[in-house]
């Protein structure tokens, strides 16, 4: 039986984090009775993002400018790195506008049960960043789970050789916590009390 349009839009919606069935048909309803005002738009935004948005090859970072326009401003601090795990967590940081430096996405943590090593992620090009010299500080905002602190230890070894200060944020941050989820006052704290690793 083939799936109408209606339900092929609500069963895309309900993927989307934060979304279940039941919100997907709700959203699926008022934008179908708000057609010009709130759909239509919303199909051209969607075409924009499609279109114009890459992934920094620097940092990871998601843009319409390449590089992005964090790792292509003269004004941010070159010396210090901020790595985190997804975009999600840099959007983050830059919300709570506390951090003035460059940052690297990881594109997720260590995770033995799901199957992510080293290669599944975007380390090699942080390493050769630190290594290519002009970083004094590598700081790790990764998740404070098991697997975020696995990623922050394994990190602390591969740039040992490196020269450089490497700290990671305070336990202001949950256990168990994502960055995503924390008001801009938690992240905030976390990032002025960090500590050497």
């Amino acid at each position: 039986m083939a799936v109408s349009e209606i339900e092929q839009l609500i069963q895309l919606l309900s993927r989307v984090p934060g979304f279940g069935p039941r919100s997907a048909r709700r959203a699926t309803l008022f934008l179908m009775n708000k057609r010009e005002s709130q759909l239509l738009p919303l199909i051209q935004a969607l075409q924009n993002v499609a279109d114009h948005v890459k992934t920094c090859p620097i940092c990871g970072n998601l843009d319409t400018e390449v590089p992005c326009h964090i790792c292509s401003n003269p004004k941010r601090d070159k010396n210090q790195i901020c790595v985190v795990q997804d975009v999600a967590d840099l959007w983050a940081f830059e919300h709570a506008d506390l951090f003035r430096g460059q940052y690297h996405v990881l594109g997720g943590v260590l995770s033995a049960l799901d199957g992510i090593g080293p290669d599944e992620l975007n380390i090699q090009s942080l390493i050769a960043r630190v290594q290519s010299g002009g970083v004094d500080e590598v700081v790790f905002a990764l998740p404070a789970t098991v697997d975020g602190q696995t990623t922050v230890h394994y990190l602390v070894d591969r740039l040992s050789n490196c020269h450089v200060k490497m700290t990671t944020l305070s336990r202001g941050v949950p256990l168990g916590g994502e960055l995503d989820y924390l008001d801009d006052g938690t992240i905030q704290m976390a990032f002025k009390s960090r500590r050497d690793v």
